[in-house]
Formats: C-alpha cells, structure tokens, sequence
C-alpha cells in the first residue's frame, strides 16, 4: 500500500519570515517614495516574495503600513514603560520621560515616517490618524501625571495637556524638527537637550515654598 506524501507547509518561522520582510520593504518603499506611490508589486518585489505569499499576509498595503503602525506602538511603550511615573521626585521622572521620547524618536524610520504622515495625510487622512493614535494615549497619560501633580500641590498646570504638549516642544524643536525638516541641527547634546528642557518646564509649572504658602501663613496651589 503506497503512502501519500502530505502537503508541504510553510513553517511559523517562513511565515514570520515573510511577513517580517514585507514590512522591512514597505517601511523602506513607503519612507523613501511615499505611500501612494507604492503597489503592491513593488512590495512583493521590495521583499523577496511572490505576489501569493505577499496575498496571504496581507490584503493591502493599507494593512501593511497599519502593521508599521502597531509596532511603532510597541516601541513606544518600550520607551516608556508602565510605572515611570512613580521612579523618583519631578525632576527624575520628567528627565526619564525626555530621554525615553529622544531615544524613541532616534531612528532614522521614526523620522521618515514623520515625513511621509505630513506629505500624505492630505490624500489619506487615515494615516495622520493611524499615527495619532499611536502617540496620544502616551501623550494623555503624561497629561494625567501633570494633572496628578497638580492635585497633590506639587505643579501648578492648569492645562496639562497643554503643558505636556509644551515639554514635547522643548525636546522636539532642537532634536526632531530639524532632522524632519533636513535643517542643521544645534551643537547640542541629548542630554542637554533634556535637562534644559525639563528646567525650563519646572521653572513655569513647580509650585515653590513662596507660592505654596500665603501670607496668613496658610498653604495655598496657587
């Protein structure tokens, strides 16, 4: 009695594989020609792999930049992981926060993406929004800790999502915006960058001894 031989299947790691050199691809063809002026063709070829097996990992290239998007999610989670707010006083937690917001924005990608978001979300709206969703939740949770620190007396931020958004702009104008816009960077440090940027911000938002305390001798947030 002759056996039938049983059908050869991709392995999880093949599979992976793929999937994982179809994103490399995009990631590299989206940067560097944009979105819209990418096919699914050109991805295939991009990666290595014939247009089936490009098929049976996504269905479109939409799907494959939202793949991009989920793991720039979890590089940001990364960066700055659950329980940061409670390492150390202010000043620690905020200069933690810059270095790990720097560090996230360092590669080259991140950059390139940036890019991309701002020349295409005019013809698709859905990317600018893909790319918020992966920055608010971190943005809102930085807001809820200056809310927190303001409750406890210890910032004074009658916005704090203002605020939040204020200490981006200390760590984004010298560091990220320059490279986005292939200007000169300044002659500046990253570590620089971030303490400058986290005394400046306590320098407005910290409640001192002189505020906390009124004249009658009675504590006051104000």
């Amino acid at each position: 009695m002759t056996q039938t031989r049983p059908k050869e299947t991709a392995s999880p790691d093949r599979r992976g594989g793929s999937r994982d050199a179809i994103v490399r691809a995009a990631e590299r063809l989206f940067l560097e020609r944009g979105f819209g002026a990418v096919s699914m063709d050109d991805l295939a070829s991009e990666a290595g792999v014939a247009r089936r097996t490009l098929y049976n990992q996504f269905t479109s290239k939409e799907e494959i930049l939202r793949e991009m998007l989920r793991g720039l999610s979890e590089q940001l989670r990364d960066a700055l992981p659950p329980g940061i707010e409670t390492q150390g006083e202010v000043e620690e937690v905020l200069r933690r926060i810059g270095k790990g917001v720097l560090t996230f924005q360092a590669p080259a990608s991140f950059v390139g993406l940036v890019r991309m978001t701002a020349a295409d979300a005019q013809q698709f709206p859905w990317i600018a929004a893909g790319f918020d969703a992966v920055l608010d939740p971190q943005l809102k949770r930085f807001a809820r800790y200056l809310a927190h620190l303001t409750t406890l007396g210890v910032l004074a931020c009658p916005d704090p999502l203002l605020a939040a958004h204020q200490f981006l702009g200390l760590l984004n104008e010298p560091v990220l915006w320059p490279r986005v816009l292939r200007r000169e960077q300044p002659p500046v440090t990253a570590d620089a960058v971030v303490d400058e940027a986290v005394q400046m911000f306590l320098c407005r938002y910290r409640v001192s001894d002189q505020r906390k305390v009124t004249r009658g001798g009675k504590r006051s947030s104000k």
